[in-house]
This record gives structure tokens, sequence and C-alpha cells, in this order.
């Protein structure tokens, strides 16, 4: 990740509600199809221009080739309010996020997310590194549902992460039962994801507690009933996967021995 600054000269008389209004839509633009990460980009008004602060998944992120119809639409819009296209700076590489995933194409993938990531929630079946939601097919406008469902389930995840939590019980069914409203549309985005690029893309199923622990190393999977216990655990995390439900997912977290 990269953390840099768009400048955004004025070229025209104009309003700061105007231009404030141009430089939000088109930054939401940019979040929604993926090329910028977070939800903040703190904004400050320097002499002839305005400037913001971003994160980027890579240094080629904003190239418009990766622009959603959306997102071009709010670049063009910039000029209405009174401004000019961007101008990129890059500050370096974000020393406390993840790095971008290396690879150009992944065997298959897996639609992960925890409530401390700033990343993307797609992440590379091999190396299990952020994938730009840019650079992938997609048969809609942008990404703007999968981002927000990313953002409803790390709201969850940090719920029941709390010492004190009070919505403790509701957080958790959301994220460990299959059937959740959450984990439901989570899949239907992982199985849009996996028809609009040909590659597989599985749904990574938390599971934190369990009533009984001597039974979970034998678990069956939720969706269809087989056996998908792993011989040893992909990236050191999932004991499970199943090929035909697209699951994967751990040993209660309650079950496991502190490392």
């Amino acid at each position: 990740m990269y953390v840099a600054q768009l400048r955004f000269k004025l070229i025209a008389d104009t309003d700061f509600n105007r231009a404030e209004t141009a430089i939000r839509r088109y930054i939401e633009a940019l979040i929604f199809n993926g090329q910028i990460l977070g939800r903040e980009f703190p904004t400050a008004w320097q002499q002839d221009s305005f400037s913001s602060r971003v994160v980027l998944p890579a240094e080629d992120a904003l190239l418009q080739k990766y622009h959603s119809a959306r997102g071009l639409y709010a670049l063009e819009q910039l000029a209405e309010a009174g401004l000019a296209y961007p101008q990129l700076q890059l500050q370096g590489m974000d020393l406390m996020s993840q790095h971008t995933d290396p690879c150009d194409s992944a065997g298959f993938y897996i639609l992960y997310s925890r409530f401390s990531d700033t990343c993307s929630a797609l992440r590379c079946g091999e190396h299990f590194a952020p994938v730009p939601l840019y650079k992938l097919h997609n048969s809609g406008a942008d990404y703007e549902q999968l981002i927000r469902w990313q953002l409803q389930y790390q709201a969850l995840d940090e719920i029941q992460m709390q010492h004190s939590r009070v919505l403790l019980k509701s957080a958790e069914r959301s994220l460990q039962q299959l059937n959740s409203n959450l984990n439901k549309q989570g899949r239907r985005l992982a199985t849009q994801l996996e028809k609009a690029n040909s590659k597989a893309v599985y749904y990574a199923l938390y599971s934190g507690s369990t009533m009984d622990c001597t039974a979970e190393a034998g678990k069956t999977c939720p969706g269809c009933g087989g056996d998908w216990r792993l011989a040893r655990p992909l990236h050191q995390l999932f004991d499970f996967q199943c090929r035909h439900c697209r699951l994967v997912s751990n040993i209660a977290w309650d079950c496991q021995s502190p490392s």
C-alpha cells in the first residue's frame, strides 16, 4: 500500500461547497472501485488548491484505465466545479498496511476480512495477499456492494472482539452461522466474482467459539455435510476447505491452544 496526496487545483471561480462535493464524489467513486483504501480522506485547503490524503493499493491504482464509469463521470465533473484533474504525489509505502498481492493472476481467491484490515477483502489463494479489486473483471459498475459488505463484516467482527461485548451473541451469530444474512450476502458476492473472473472464489467462514471442542476437529462442512478437513492448514489459518461449497474455515479459536 502507498500513502499519497491528491491535489485539486482551482482553474475557475467556484465555492467551497461545490468543490467539496465534487472532490468527495470523485474520491468515493475510487473507494467503491477499490482504487483507494479506507473510508477517510482528510482534505485541506492550500492557497490555490485542495489536497487530500489517501492510501492506494498500488502505485498505478489511479490510472484512468482502471476507473469505473462512475469514476470517469466524477472525474469529468471536477471541471464543472472549477477544479483541474487531480495531480498525484506518492509519499511512500504505508508501513502499517499489508502489501498487495504480487502475482498477475491467482489460481483461486478467498473472500476474507477482519476488523483491523484496511485492504481489499479479496485474497490471492496462493499468497493470501490482498488483490486490488479494480484489476478484476466485474459484471457490475463497481465494487460498492462488496465494500459495503466488508464494512458491515468488520463492524460486527470488532464488536465480538471487544472485552466488554454487549452485543456479543448477535455479532457472533452473524459471523459464524452459514445462513446469516451477512454470510449469505458475502457468499453471493463471492459467486458473482467467480463467474465474472472464471476463477474459484472461496468464502472464509469465521469460527470463534463452539459448544464442544472435542468434536470441533471432526466437524463436517455446514453447506453439504461432507468431509472438509485439510491434512495441513491452508496459509496456517484455514483447517477446512470444501471445494463443492466454496468454503474455507478454521477450528474454533476457543479450541485452539495458544502458540
